[in-house]
């Protein structure tokens, strides 16, 4: 666990979070992101070739229902539950067991706050 901890610190350490972010630091972090769900699910080679495919056109899905409700949470959270509804089949053809589909929905969002706390521990640093 704490090589775990280390090699985020490290990846964090490597990609600079702020507002105007330079050039392709996005690709950074969506390798960061693919690195952490494919660690946190225990994909193997076989179950990530089918696994990812999906899962973009999932994220795509709910990047586009962000942009269509940018200031109506509520219709937004509706939306993000009718996807999630959508592609739970299909990611549990993928993963097989019940516990790993609901675990997608889950490290994503651990991912997200694990984005937002290196953030706001970066800005503090940056105060001093």
């Amino acid at each position: 666990m704490k090589n775990f901890y280390f090699v985020i610190f490290f990846l964090f350490s490597c990609t600079y979070i702020c507002i105007g972010q330079p050039p392709g630091s996005g690709q950074r972090l969506e390798a960061i992101k693919v690195a952490f769900i494919t660690r946190e699910l225990n994909l193997n080679p076989t179950e990530a070739q089918r696994f990812w495919p999906v899962y973009n056109s999932y994220s795509n899905e709910v990047k586009i229902a962000r942009t269509t409700y940018p200031s109506d949470e509520i219709a937004f959270e509706e939306a993000l539950v009718n996807i999630r509804k959508k592609y739970k089949p299909t990611f549990k053809s993928i993963l097989v067991i019940e516990d790993r589909v609901n675990r997608v929905f889950i490290i994503e969002r651990e991912y997200r706050e694990m984005l937002r706390k290196e953030l706001v521990k970066r800005q503090q640093n940056k105060r001093f």
